[in-house]
């Protein structure tokens, strides 16, 4: 694989500048601290991911793109890689789990993708099948986080959140707290934003990032993991591309349990007035339960919207 690089990401960030306006840094008091969350649930689909897609995609060849693409996700990849190649004319398949929320599943198909299931615990690797039907259609797998072009796409996000502090006269983020599933997010802006902190954060029983970094070594997420709200960040293990970066840049990761979590959405739809989902909320809840320390010019990421009424007026009712 290709190492991805800081000009990767400035590369990335002007393409999608040309395409998306920034979304808001907002400002807001935690625990009687300034912090400032980037608000990218309210990108076109909902999450951050069509960064990465887009990245990827634009760069694509003529030969590739007429072949088609393959991506694995759970919901938000699946819809950021189905915008683009609407946009750009490919043929899009996913991979989703047959327990992928329904508005996920849904928005996917309506974007014009095909989606092929698989069951999540005991049936095949995604990875597997994607790498499967990668082979028999000649297409290109467009990993949600193991591919170059998608971390240095995810982490256009830490260039718009320097320079939209630079606007307000404030010097770069001291730390960035962000949602973790494989680490294409938390790679990226290490990448982005070389001289801040990077927090990688996984709800409780997924966080195999945490437990890699404490270790040394790549580890997976166990059998027996716990289910999880957080359906964004059910990753079975990071990558070597990632970890490589994640390695170097990341002294430690956290883990927030389903509560916080709760808390955490509910925090943002009173005090921001934003939709959160379960993963889109967990860099937010670290920080209401007090598991990161707050300067005045730390960032936290809103990763993600995509949440069904359902469950989101079950969560607001407490």
């Amino acid at each position: 694989m290709h190492t991805p690089s800081p000009e990767g990401v400035a590369r990335a960030a002007a393409k999608i500048a040309q395409l998306l306006p920034n979304t808001p840094l907002l400002e807001t008091q935690v625990n009687g601290v300034t912090v400032w969350c980037k608000a990218e649930s309210l990108q076109p689909i909902g999450a951050f991911k069509i960064r990465g897609a887009w990245h990827r995609l634009t760069d694509l060849s003529e030969e590739q793109r007429a072949a088609g693409v393959v991506g694995v996700s759970s919901g938000n990849h699946a819809q950021g890689v189905a915008w683009a190649a609407r946009r750009l004319g490919i043929a899009a398949t996913i991979v989703m789990p047959v327990d992928a929320p329904a508005i996920k599943l849904a928005a996917t198909r309506a974007l014009g993708a095909e989606v092929v299931l698989y069951d999540r615990p005991g049936g095949e690797d995604r990875d597997a099948l994607a790498s499967r039907l990668c082979a028999e259609r000649g297409a290109t797998l467009v990993h949600a986080y193991a591919d170059r072009w998608v971390i240095e796409g995810q982490g256009s996000a830490g260039l718009e959140i320097t320079a939209q502090l630079a606007e307000r006269g404030i010097s770069p983020p001291t730390r960035i707290v962000a949602p973790c599933g494989g680490g294409g997010l938390t790679a990226g802006l290490a990448l982005a934003c070389p001289d801040a902190e990077i927090v990688p954060v996984e709800p409780e029983g997924w966080d195999d990032v945490r437990l890699s970094l404490e270790a040394g070594e790549i580890r997976r997420v166990p059998a027996d993991a716990p289910p999880t709200a957080c359906d964004a960040l059910q990753t079975p293990a990071t990558f070597p591309i990632n970890f490589a970066v994640l390695q170097e840049r990341c002294a430690f990761g956290l883990a927030v349990s389903p509560d916080e979590v709760r808390a955490a959405q509910r925090f943002a739809f009173e005090k921001l007035h934003l939709v959160i989902e379960p993963g889109g909320a967990a860099a937010l809840a670290a920080a209401l339960a007090g598991k990161v320390a707050l300067d005045g010019r730390t960032v936290l990421i809103l990763s993600g919207g995509n949440t069904d009424p359902d469950s989101f007026a079950k969560v607001l009712a407490g």
